[in-house]
């Protein structure tokens, strides 16, 4: 039986680990061709033929988002291997948390690349691609963050808050033609985000709040945006909050 997403082509970034990467698994469980994005080109050449393996369909492509002509061969080399992009994932993201006292401006500046930037760059290589077919979906992976603030995460928050603003302005811009946009917000998740974390007190922090709750899966967010995406056209689902259940805010 054919997928609910059959024949569609999907772009995936921060794919080689995490919520990318589960979110690949299970577009291509639908039926999607999907172009898979993210600097560890080992990570995605495995993960590539493991989707292959399973009988999908799977385009590794090494790609730093922070980099616009990286991110233009991102978009050109998916057009051209399967003709279309249908969704676009913008999932590549890093928490560097830490106070604004003591702050690393280092880490603003990277935050806001990866975060905001990186987003913008990638839906600017896709977006006339969506508007020349009349239709498409962009799915941005933003946070719980990205509606509360809390001490010791405001550069994050600010980043997340960017991510749900651009997202709706977006929707605003591309609805005429027949593009979606969606925003996923998920509290605590299982991943390997806090690995960066540069202040040891921000990263012991949220690492015992983790440990307090069981986090969600990555899979659990690849679900909710497997819902959104696959939805009729008719449909556009334009924000997913999803917190594990023992998440207070």
């Amino acid at each position: 039986m054919a997928g609910k997403l059959q024949d569609k082509v999907a772009i995936v970034t921060g794919a080689s680990s995490g919520i990318g990467e589960a979110t690949a698994i299970a577009l291509a469980a639908e039926g999607a061709k999907v172009v898979l994005a993210a600097r560890r080109g080992e990570l995605l050449q495995a993960l590539a033929e493991r989707i292959k393996a399973s009988g999908g369909h799977a385009l590794p492509v090494v790609t730093d988002i922070t980099d616009e002509t990286q991110v233009n061969n991102l978009a050109s080399k998916a057009n051209a291997e399967f003709g279309r992009i249908d969704i676009v994932v913008n999932n590549a993201g890093i928490a560097l948390l830490g106070t604004i006292e003591t702050g690393n401006p280092a880490d603003w500046r990277r935050s806001f690349d990866i975060n905001v930037l990186g987003v913008l760059y990638v839906t600017h290589a896709a977006l006339p691609i969506l508007k020349q077919q009349q239709s498409g979906h962009i799915v941005n992976i933003s946070s719980v963050a990205g509606r509360t603030a809390r001490a010791g995460v405001g550069v994050y928050n600010a980043t997340k808050w960017g991510v749900n603003a651009l997202s709706e302005a977006l929707r605003q811009e591309v609805y005429k033609d027949n593009i979606r946009v969606t925003i996923i917000e998920p509290g605590l998740v299982d991943t390997g985000i806090d690995d960066h974390i540069t202040d040891p007190v921000s990263k012991q922090r949220i690492q015992e709040r983790r440990k307090s709750i069981t986090p969600l899966q990555s899979e659990d967010v690849a679900a909710a945006i497997v819902y959104a995406v696959t939805q009729p056209p008719r449909v556009n689902v334009n924000e997913i909050l999803i917190r594990p259940i023992g998440q207070e805010n």
